[in-house]
């Protein structure tokens, strides 16, 4: 029987970046409601070029997406009280599950200190583990598909 959060629109955008030495550095991906599953890596540094992959996702694959954002319980969660995007640079996430739209913007995250030292450390450390837990997923699915190794 499917849950709730596996019924309805279903749409996340990850990005993470800055604008430095090397030009504008960024991660994103983004899972879409058709199933296709967005990457893109864009490093200057070296000269090195941006990464863009595009793949559909099952079905399957999709559901433990969802479930991994359901589990993480950052829908009840609000970044008034995250620290703003600054020099260091930007993140943002974004999420529809069924009739639920969050967006979230905050600044880079270097480790757990950072989020401890917030005004809001338990918001901020699901923030962190989600994001984690996001980017091992990406990075698996296209490491699978592409035989490439993201950073």
């Amino acid at each position: 029987m499917a849950g709730e959060e596996e019924l309805g629109e279903f749409y996340l955008r990850y990005y993470v970046g800055h604008k430095g030495k090397f030009g504008h550095e960024f991660l994103e991906f983004e899972f879409r409601p058709d199933g296709k599953l967005r990457y893109a890596n864009n490093s200057n540094y070296k000269n090195d070029t941006m990464i863009r992959k595009e793949v559909f996702l099952t079905p399957a694959v999709l559901r433990e997406c969802r479930r991994i954002i359901a589990e993480s319980e950052i829908m009840k969660e609000d970044d008034n009280n995250w620290p703003e995007p600054d020099r260091v640079g930007r993140q943002e996430l974004e999420i529809v599950m069924g009739n639920e739209h969050i967006s979230f913007t905050t600044s880079k995250i270097g480790s757990l200190v950072d989020v401890q030292s917030s005004k809001d450390p338990e918001g901020l450390r699901i923030f962190y583990y989600l994001v984690q837990d996001l980017k091992c997923f990406v990075f698996s699915l296209i490491s699978l598909h592409f035989k490439i190794k993201p950073i």
